[in-house]
């Protein structure tokens, strides 16, 4: 008796051949996908294009792309942000097919190709409340390197500035640091943020402080200050009035060919064109890059 129990109690955990077909079924189905999986990847990959670099183009970059996938919904534009430095890398390395820098190339940098998809002025903005409306350059320098500290000299008032800058390697920061700072250094008191976006917001929240953005993102959040008499618009820097102004660039490794030329056509287009202005930047119709 005491065998005749062990051998039901064997035969009841063994799985019955229909459960083993099952798990068979299962087992396959499970590896078909793992095997199946980076062949799908591969296959979308070849319509997908990787805009990387400038968090100052970024949000511009971001419409344009939605526009264009609109329009081809079989291809995917993938804009991600990093700075200037960082979408320069991108492309230099090949983790990114265009990339993106609000600022001039440097001497080690100009085997890429590039076009000008756009211009932008560099705003000096402030709190809507603060009484002041225009800046000397030399003023906004001083303020920056940390020789003036409050406002009491600039508008009257008793309270310390507090310096609002982009962080090392973003494309607003070199151009500021070129036009306005030249080779003097931006106070280590300045609070640093990585985005434009993050620099609007803090000025927005705080009546004593200053900082620079893009031109295309000033809203009724921010006050953007005359420089020597001038405002900033786009009269002004047609005019060459107004002297802070950058190029938004788009580069690749060499002429761009396929998706990425494709792309790059399309943000040059009439369409786009009109939409940079709307956006407040200063548009270009130029149709063929340079490798200076």
């Amino acid at each position: 008796m005491e065998a005749e129990k062990i051998r039901e109690s064997v035969l009841a955990r063994r799985p019955s051949a229909h459960m083993t077909r099952m798990t068979a079924v299962l087992v396959f189905i499970l590896f078909s996908t793992i095997l199946l999986f980076p062949a799908c990847r591969q296959g979308r990959s070849g319509h997908s294009l990787v805009v990387a670099g400038s968090t100052s183009i970024q949000p511009f970059a971001d419409k344009w792309a939605e526009v264009f996938m609109e329009k081809r919904p079989d291809l995917v534009v993938d804009v991600q942000g990093g700075g200037s430095s960082a979408g320069i890398q991108a492309v230099k390395t090949g983790a990114a097919q265009i990339g993106m820098s609000s600022r001039e190339l440097k001497e080690d940098e100009q085997d890429l190709f590039q076009v000008e998809v756009a211009r932008d002025g560099l705003a000096i903005i402030v709190h809507p409340d603060n009484p002041l409306n225009n800046l000397t350059i030399e003023q906004v320098k001083s303020i920056f390197v940390g020789e003036i500290t409050s406002w009491e000299t600039l508008n009257g008032q008793k309270k310390l500035i507090t310096v609002v800058v982009r962080e090392e390697g973003s494309g607003t920061r070199g151009a500021f640091q070129e036009l306005v700072m030249g080779k003097s250094r931006i106070t280590k008191k300045a609070i640093v943020q990585d985005s434009n976006g993050t620099v609007r917001e803090i000025v927005s929240r705080d009546p004593n402080a200053i900082g620079f953005i893009s031109l295309g993102l000033v809203n009724d959040q921010v006050k953007a200050l005359a420089l020597n008499g001038v405002p900033p618009s786009e009269e002004a820097i047609l005019s060459k009035e107004y002297r802070l102004v950058r190029p938004f660039l788009f580069l690749t490794k060499e002429a761009p060919t396929g998706l990425a030329k494709e792309f790059i056509d399309f943000v040059l287009s009439p369409e786009i064109q009109e939409l940079v202005h709307k956006e407040g930047l200063i548009p270009v119709r130029r149709e063929q890059g340079s490798r200076v």
